[in-house]
């Protein structure tokens, strides 16, 4: 039975603890950066075992601060995969650095100290990892394959609350860490993003960047009554990329809550493990998927050969007429004009004409979640058959 409301592959779940919490801050008064956003750097620090989070506009601004404090520019090489959304690469080119795409794992879907080797040259200054739909990539031993003035960032905007093989939080690492709370993010704000980091410089560096390169921010020059306003010195160029107490104060609910969200998430997708390979002969998942340390941000599924490229898209126009809001994540970076032309990445290519993701997130139940199983196994059985 057709849906009659439509289902997106990711929406948030907010609840009236979220309302009341943007509903105080706006009658507190202070809207933009300030206490709530302290708090939930704070909160965040301690949640992922950082040294320290800077919060920011989004994922793409942390991304792009993180290439920023380590010096990336023209002359330098940044490898980054290919199977990625836009900002992850945009970063570097915004420096003026030279992006060279690798490759990517078949079965995992993330880069691999494999798919970064052939890549590295005398010019090379950074490998961006990318946390393929939630699932860690194996950055320890992707760190020992790369030479000590190399330094590697990992781009998290799917893998909260992700956690590592030996059981340590993605963001808790030696690593710039950048997180997205995007509006379909595990934990949504809306917008927004942060860094987590080690080195205490570093963050200091990082919050003065975000905020035009000054050393203190609106809440600290103008908060209290004693205050003396006076300018601030400004040594270095920076930016508009702060977070604010409206985002943060959404942020700390949906902390508080994302064990709740999470195991809607998985819930799900357990449901579509078990169920979609009777629904579509052929289907594969990405590797990892039920584990705990996946944060499933993304449901990836491969399809079979004989829905590669042209009847894949059938198969998106059916379902999105069922109501069922899938997606493709992603066409690759290598072959867009703006980066093209590239060597082929074969992997890339191959999984780039199959794969397909699933509506997941914590706004979804079983129900939603079945709905898409018959919806697929229904074209499967009709037209595309």
């Amino acid at each position: 039975m057709r849906r009659t409301d439509y289902l997106p592959f990711g929406r948030p779940d907010f609840t009236d603890a979220e309302i009341d919490a943007v509903t105080r801050v706006i009658r507190s008064g202070w809207v933009g950066m300030g206490p709530e956003t302290i708090a939930f750097e704070k909160e965040l620090t301690a949640f992922f075992g950082a040294g320290d989070v800077v919060t920011v506009s989004s994922c793409s601004a942390a991304l792009f601060l993180s290439l920023r404090v380590l010096g990336i520019g023209p002359g330098d090489e940044v490898i980054c995969p290919s199977l990625t959304w836009c900002s992850s690469a945009n970063a570097a080119k915004f420096l003026g650095a030279e992006v060279v795409f690798c490759d990517v794992d078949a079965e995992t879907l993330c880069v691999t100290a494999r798919t970064v080797a052939p890549h590295l040259t005398e010019r090379t200054r950074a490998v961006i990892v990318v946390h393929f739909g939630g699932l860690p990539a194996d950055i320890t031993a992707i760190r020992a394959g790369l030479p000590d003035h190399v330094a590697l960032v990992e781009d998290a905007a799917h893998a909260l609350p992700a956690r590592f093989a030996d059981g340590s939080r993605v963001g808790a690492s030696e690593n710039l860490t950048c997180f997205s709370f995007y509006a379909n993010k595990n934990l949504s704000t809306g917008e927004g993003g942060a860094i987590a980091v080690r080195d205490a410089a570093v963050a200091r560096r990082l919050r003065s960047l975000r905020l035009h390169g000054l050393d203190a921010d609106a809440w600290a020059r103008y908060s209290q009554k004693n205050t003396i306003v006076a300018a601030a010195p400004l040594s270095e160029l920076g930016y508009k990329m702060n977070y604010t107490d409206l985002q943060a104060s959404l942020g700390r609910v949906q902390l508080r809550r994302l064990a709740s969200l999470q195991k809607r998430r998985a819930d799900i997708a357990q449901c579509y493990v078990e169920r979609l390979p009777d629904a579509l002969d052929g289907v594969r998942f990405q590797a990892g998927v039920l584990e705990e340390r996946h944060a499933r941000h993304l449901f990836l599924v491969l399809l079979p050969e004989h829905l590669r490229g042209a009847p894949r898209q059938q198969l998106i126009r059916a379902l999105r007429e069922e109501n069922i809001g899938v997606a493709v994540h992603y066409m690759p970076l290598h072959l867009m004009p703006l980066y093209g032309p590239s060597a082929s990445l074969p992997v890339t290519e191959d999984i780039a004409e199959r794969v397909l993701t699933l509506p997941i997130s914590a706004s979804m139940d079983l129900g939603d979640a079945q709905s898409v199983v018959d919806a697929i196994s229904r074209i499967a059985t009709g037209s595309l058959s």
